[in-house]
């Protein structure tokens, strides 16, 4: 990774402050949002439902642009300085293989999420993290489903170490 101050935040296996859990959840949602700007390039069809996968991933992807705001307004709020998006390169080729990325990428989300809140110590940004972590699932449940993925496998959800989620996302950072 060029960008030394998001390796150091998304390194890390123990946050300092609430600054630095917010800044690995603005990491994140950055990848997110950027990943999201590809769908454009393909077409989905309909869901099971009849519903447009180009309507809901078009609404998955403002979602995460305005957690990407929301995020560096507190950020900043609180005196942080807030972590710039990278480089990146997700390798998706067609629609099938962005579908597959788009759940992997939403799983590893909720799972970094649940494993950086109990970094948290302000109350009232754990409940705000909470909010977002609980769209992020709605997001996954919803790409798991139409990629062929249970939803809902099981009762409860694997939190992730900044450690592993940096394993499985770092790759998709190319600078």
């Amino acid at each position: 990774m060029a960008n030394t101050r998001l390796q150091r935040i998304a390194a890390q296996t123990e946050f300092m402050t609430d600054i630095d859990v917010l800044n690995y959840a603005l990491t994140l949602e950055h990848l997110e949002a950027a990943f999201y700007t590809l769908a454009a390039n393909f077409e989905f069809g309909a869901d099971a439902y009849g519903n447009s996968i180009d309507d809901y991933l078009a609404a998955i992807g403002q979602h995460e642009a305005d957690h990407v705001t929301t995020l560096t307004q507190v950020i900043t709020g609180l005196g942080g300085e807030p972590v710039a998006a990278a480089t990146y390169d997700f390798g998706v080729t067609d629609a099938q293989s962005f579908l597959m990325t788009a759940a992997a990428v939403e799983n590893l989300g909720v799972s970094a999420y649940n494993g950086a809140g109990a970094f948290i110590e302000n109350p009232e940004l754990l409940t705000a993290a909470g909010s977002i972590v609980a769209v992020e699932a709605r997001h996954a449940a919803y790409l798991n489903q139409i990629t062929g993925v249970p939803a809902f496998s099981d009762a409860f959800e694997t939190p992730l170490t900044p450690d592993e989620v940096l394993e499985i996302a770092g790759p998709f950072i190319v600078g």
